[in-house]
């Protein structure tokens, strides 16, 4: 399938509002992504779909700008019935999708009032500003929470969305989408995107979805290109001065720093400011108050350095990230290829590097395999690393 943009195309060829269509022009999106061009008809046109196409391919909008469209054909629900329901795997990825939400409806001909619900904050403020909300962004837990509590009712429900449904099924929320699904009217469209399939994402779409629309979008090329890798053979104990080498030589003034534990995370963080860079560490342990600030300044450029684990190598969109860093690998080779997926995207350039003990050389191997890829490696005993 085409997975180019075609530049003769724009935003005026779906059946969109025409002031979604002027708020799409005011906030300069010109042309469609494939993801968009492909899914924005098939959910106006109320089929179901399954949507598979990697991170930072557009894949929010695609469903977005649909949902507005049609919530504002809708007449207005009960009070707390929500409409609209979007369920995401993180705190940091509801955030986004509410965003993108916002983004928008203040450009539907009837402001359609959404909210992005999760846990790590108090639950009262969100049962209290439920009341008006027609399209709920939501981690499964809180969901439930708030079902449980009354504070809103799902039997109105008549677009569903499986945002990530590969990573809502991975990290264990099965039995709580489940339940949701099990809450909701039979009666109801179903999306389901994903970035990659697997067996639990199969089960759940033979299951939910009715005769879908299966959008597949293919790894660009030329886009893969854009992601310039490299790496470094380096012993443990040099790993942390080669790290901080490389911030300061390369002028790194925006860079991701993957580390498999939140152990690592925490420890590499505090290395990086005892040495003189800023950094902060964002993981699950964190509170959310401290990864929505971490992540807000690494997003406009005060904080240059943000070390993570896996939780944000999937579904967060940061535009421009110059460089993401491989401490340690990843699990998963599926996992590498998400992480490394955060910089070279839409259409700029990035760098990817890795560092790699002797230890961890086996298990990158099998992941270059994966990625049909040799990633041009650099071995760094010649490096002077003393001061770093």
């Amino acid at each position: 399938m085409e997975t180019k943009i075609n530049k003769e195309q724009s935003f005026n060829q779906f059946k969109l509002p025409t002031s979604l269509l002027r708020g799409l022009e005011l906030l300069k999106f010109k042309t469609p992504y494939p993801i968009q061009e492909k899914a924005i008809p098939v959910i106006l046109n109320d089929k179901d779909v399954l949507g598979i196409a990697k991170t930072g391919s557009g894949k929010t909008a695609s469903y977005v700008l649909p949902i507005l469209a049609l919530m504002d054909e809708k007449p207005l629900p009960k009070s707390r019935h929500i409409q609209a329901l979007v369920l995401v795997p993180t705190r940091e990825l509801a955030m986004q999708v509410g965003e993108v939400f916002e983004q928008f409806e203040k450009y539907t001909p009837t402001r359609i009032k959404t909210m992005a619900v999760h846990g790590g904050v108090s639950i009262n403020p969100q049962m209290i500003n439920m009341q008006g909300v027609r399209i709920l962004i939501a981690t499964p837990g809180r969901l439930l929470d708030l079902y449980d509590s009354k504070a809103m009712q799902l039997s109105s429900v008549s677009v569903l969305v499986l945002d990530e449904a590969d990573k809502l099924m991975n990290l264990g929320f099965k039995e709580e989408v489940n339940r949701i699904i099990s809450l909701l009217p039979n009666k109801r469209q179903n999306l389901l995107f994903s970035a990659t399939l697997n067996d639990d994402v199969n089960n759940v779409t033979s299951v939910l979805l009715k005769d879908p629309e299966i959008i597949k979008i293919e790894s660009d090329d030329a886009e893969e290109h854009l992601i310039q890798q490299s790496g470094y053979f380096v012993t443990e104990e040099r790993k942390g001065p080669l790290l901080r080498y490389l911030i300061k030589e390369k002028k790194m003034e925006q860079v991701m720093v993957f580390t498999s534990s939140i152990y690592k995370a925490d420890s590499v963080a505090n290395k990086l400011r005892k040495n003189g860079i800023s950094a902060e560490a964002i993981h699950g342990k964190k509170s959310q108050g401290a990864r929505k600030k971490a992540l807000t300044n690494f997003k406009n450029g005060t904080l240059p350095v943000l070390v993570t684990t896996d939780l944000l190598s999937r579904g967060i969109d940061i535009a421009f990230l110059p460089f993401v860093i491989n401490y340690e690998l990843p699990r998963s080779p599926k996992d590498f290829i998400h992480r490394i997926g955060r910089t070279g995207r839409a259409e700029n350039p990035g760098n990817a590097i890795v560092l790699i003990t002797p230890e961890e050389l086996p298990h990158f191997k099998v992941i270059q395999k994966k990625m049909n890829t040799r990633v041009k490696m650099e071995q760094s005993e010649g490096i002077e690393l003393r001061g770093y």
